[in-house]
């Protein structure tokens, strides 16, 4: 259940990653192939960089399903990306709830790999921000990643408590909703009440 339950938020954090990439190509006013890049590589490109770095085999080479769901929105949101437009605030949470899918998915994979605690919260943080990253540096924007907003730390602080729960009490089911839990929440916290983490010279 929990397995099925973390496949179908896979999908839908793909599929919300896909959208939020395509938005950047169209405010960069990009042709379709530039749609289907952002779009594509905001979707998998965390965990296709977290393979890699597992040595383990990249997951869309076998599993195409994420190449067919982030090639579908990205063209999607090419023909009509208005009624994404005005739900904004709807993808902002959306997105949320695909970083915390991601931040708990990575982190498993890690240990199911045999990987530090500590690397596996790295892997967790890397699944549910890198793709954003690409992103960003591919569209010549500043990257989310490195603001002041609540969104790595958020991923952090779900990794963290999966780890505890699964790894270290093996409590797997209760790491998976607790994870996945804390990652949503302090994320959701930084949007509805606009946290930041402290800068420099603040």
């Amino acid at each position: 259940m929990i397995g099925e339950l973390l496949q179908g938020l896979d999908y839908f954090g793909t599929a919300v990653f896909a959208v939020s990439g395509a938005l950047v190509a169209d405010r960069k006013r990009m042709d379709l192939m530039g749609f289907l890049i952002l779009g594509t590589v905001t979707g998998i490109g965390g965990g296709t960089l977290r393979d890699l770095l597992l040595d383990r085999p990249v997951f869309w080479l076998t599993q195409w399903e994420y190449l067919v769901i982030t090639a579908v929105l990205a063209i999607a949101t090419f023909y009509v990306s208005n009624p994404f437009k005005r739900r904004a605030n709807w993808l902002l949470w959306a997105d949320a709830v695909g970083l915390a899918a991601f931040c708990v998915i990575g982190t498993q994979i890690a240990l199911s790999m045999h990987a530090s605690p500590m690397i596996a919260v790295m892997m967790g943080i890397m699944t549910a921000t890198f793709g954003g990253l690409i992103r960003d540096v591919l569209a010549g924007e500043p990257p989310l990643l490195l603001h002041r907003e609540i969104y790595a730390s958020a991923a952090l602080a779900g990794g963290v408590v999966y780890v505890l729960f699964a790894h270290w009490l093996a409590w797997s089911i209760a790491g998976v909703i607790l994870g996945f839990a804390v990652t949503l929440a302090v994320r959701g916290l930084g949007i509805r009440y606009h946290w930041h983490l402290p800068s420099a010279g603040r």
